[in-house]
């Protein structure tokens, strides 16, 4: 092993606890506004996207997938992020703007690529009050804590 490996392994340790802490804290707090929102039901929606519509109707097994799916995307999307940092540095200084924008971006991508790609096939129409409640949850429940953590772990 060359001592030119050694940075590259101490980069991914420095960026391991943000990306799981950064995409626990912000899946947890989706996964809250989520059930206040669309009930205790809300992780069936979610692996109704790989399962579709039945996804609703069956036992636990849905609402379990649904769970984990939700927390895949949620740290996904932190290392995403995270790994952005490394050739972005000001992702790091500048966590507060970096992380609106950040929830933004994924409040963009959930809605334009992933759930008209997911088995419901969902492209709208769109109410505004969802749209709003939707990019306002993104932006400081999920880009703020993803962005916020990587500032304050990754030192």
């Amino acid at each position: 092993m060359t001592a030119a490996a050694f940075p590259t392994v101490s980069q991914r340790n420095k960026l391991l606890r943000p990306i799981l802490v950064g995409g626990a804290v912000a899946g947890t707090f989706d996964l809250t506004s989520a059930f206040f929102t669309f009930g205790a039901g809300a992780p069936r929606g979610i692996a109704g996207g790989l399962l579709g519509r039945q996804a609703i109707q069956e036992g636990i097994f849905p609402w379990i997938l649904g769970v984990v799916l939700h927390y895949f995307i949620a740290i996904s999307a932190a290392a995403i992020y995270c790994i952005a940092s490394r050739k972005l540095e000001f992702l790091k200084d500048h966590w507060l703007v970096c992380g609106i924008f950040y929830g933004i971006a994924i409040f963009l991508a959930m809605n334009l690529i992933v759930l008209p790609l997911c088995a419901y096939h969902f492209t709208g129409p769109y109410q505004f009050r969802s749209l709003l409640q939707g990019l306002l949850v993104h932006m400081f429940i999920i880009g703020l804590p993803i962005s916020f953590s990587l500032h304050k772990l990754s030192r």
